[in-house]
């Protein structure tokens, strides 16, 4: 957990959830909190010799993107969650909207911008015929560096808030609709769609980082007030792009459905938070999985995954 991403702190509010929740009688657990500075309290050689499995709860650049997987396989020890290339995929949402729109779904128009780019503007207003758009950074979580940008005198400012988190920034056409979420669990080998959620937020105009971490933030309804064959749709989707991008483990799939009933995803986060107010265990305990129990599947799909 920790580690030097922008998402430190929310990262060990996910490992303290996770340490916690771990039933005792079946699991001695030690904590490795990696300092924002990059510092690790145990080398790789010790962990190696103590533990069966790293149960990775790092959130953002170097947990979520690939990196920590791949030094973990370097040393041939057993993770949670997918692995290098799935997580790096997912990690960069232009490539994951390509890959995702190359396999038959649906993704908002977008179009990726770079620093001092004198282009930009021109592209923008080639590809965006009108506001509002949304500008996100190109490869975090946590809704960090999000902005919805209604008129364009915002336009530079959220590019530059932006860029202050990233060296890409993706520009995408704002859908409006209902925000949906839905995760993928894998049981014993298969993966399977969870009970899915509706976000309301009740502090901004979409599920920020303010909405996200704080109780009050928004309302989740899980499952959302939507017909059986809708609820359906949605975890096929979330499914869909689970083994499109190779995940494994588990993965949550954030959608917005527009009024005509069309999802689009927004992107994939391939190790969701596991705080108070995380999506995954309220889903999955829709379906009677407790957390104690959904943490045992985690680490179970990552001996089945070290075994094949």
């Amino acid at each position: 957990m920790g580690g030097h991403s922008s998402e430190h702190e929310i990262s060990l509010k996910t490992g303290g959830m996770v340490l916690k929740n771990l039933d005792r009688r079946k699991f001695d657990a030690l904590p490795v909190k990696i300092g924002k500075d990059g510092s690790w309290p145990i080398t790789l050689e010790e962990l190696k010799e103590k533990c069966d499995v790293a149960f990775i709860a790092m959130h953002g650049e170097y947990g979520e993107d690939g990196q920590i997987q791949s030094l973990l396989e370097t040393f041939g020890i057993p993770y949670t969650g997918s692995g290098p290339i799935a997580s790096a995929l997912a990690m960069d949402k232009q490539k994951t909207a390509v890959l995702l729109a190359n396999n038959g779904l649906l993704v908002p128009e977008s179009l990726t911008a770079i620093p001092n780019d004198i282009h930009l503007e021109f592209a923008v207003a080639e590809n965006f015929k009108n506001f509002p758009i949304v500008i996100k950074p190109a490869n975090l979580g946590s809704s960090v560096g999000i902005s919805i940008v209604k008129e364009k005198a915002r336009f530079q400012p959220a590019l530059q808030k932006a860029f202050q988190y990233s060296e890409s920034v993706l520009i995408q056409r704002y859908i409006k609709g209902r925000e949906i979420t839905c995760g993928t669990l894998e049981i014993n080998g298969a993966s399977i769609p969870l009970m899915p959620t509706e976000i309301i937020p009740r502090t901004s105009d979409f599920f920020d980082y303010y909405a996200k971490y704080n109780a009050n933030g928004s309302a989740e309804i899980t499952p959302p007030n939507l017909p059986e064959e809708i609820i359906k749709n949605i975890r096929f989707t979330a499914l869909k792009a689970h083994k499109i991008l190779g995940c494994s483990g588990m993965s949550r799939t954030d959608m917005i459905m527009s009024k005509n009933g069309k999802l689009h995803i927004l992107e994939l986060n391939t190790i969701p938070g596991m705080t108070e107010t995380s999506l995954l265990p309220q889903q999955a305990k829709k379906m009677g999985i407790e957390f104690p129990q959904l943490l045992e599947i985690i680490i179970q799909s990552a001996f089945i995954k070290n075994k094949t």
